[in-house]
């Protein structure tokens, strides 16, 4: 409660990206969503809000990711959705992406619409 303005554009935005990648496809230039994959611990939670800070995901948790994705070893992947909290920093990077990745902005969604053609 309280959030649809955010989890609206952050849903807005990632479906913008899936079509981005596509649109780049072949280009060399990647589209990729990265997210924490649950509640953050950041200032968007008030401390108000009387949620046990620790339990929240840590905002370092992003870190592997992001260096991951501005590496060298995440060209050629794109069209993908990371999210940090699975990301296993104990595997091979190419294994931690896999394991931690998924099709960007529920690609199996659009299979259910009907098209003209």
């Amino acid at each position: 409660p309280g959030m649809s303005g955010y989890g609206g554009s952050k849903a807005a935005l990632e479906a913008n990206s899936a079509v981005m990648a596509a649109d780049l496809q072949g280009t060399g230039v990647t589209v990729n969503v990265l997210v924490p994959g649950g509640m953050a611990d950041t200032a968007m939670i008030p401390q108000e809000s009387n949620i046990e800070r620790s339990k929240l995901i840590s905002p370092q948790r992003m870190v592997p990711p992001i260096l991951w994705l501005a590496s060298e070893h995440s060209d050629g992947v794109t069209a993908r959705r990371f999210l940090a909290v699975r990301w296993n920093e104990d595997l091979p990077v190419d294994l931690a992406a896999e394991q931690a990745g998924a099709p960007i902005a529920w690609a199996a969604l659009g299979t259910q619409a009907v098209s003209p053609t």
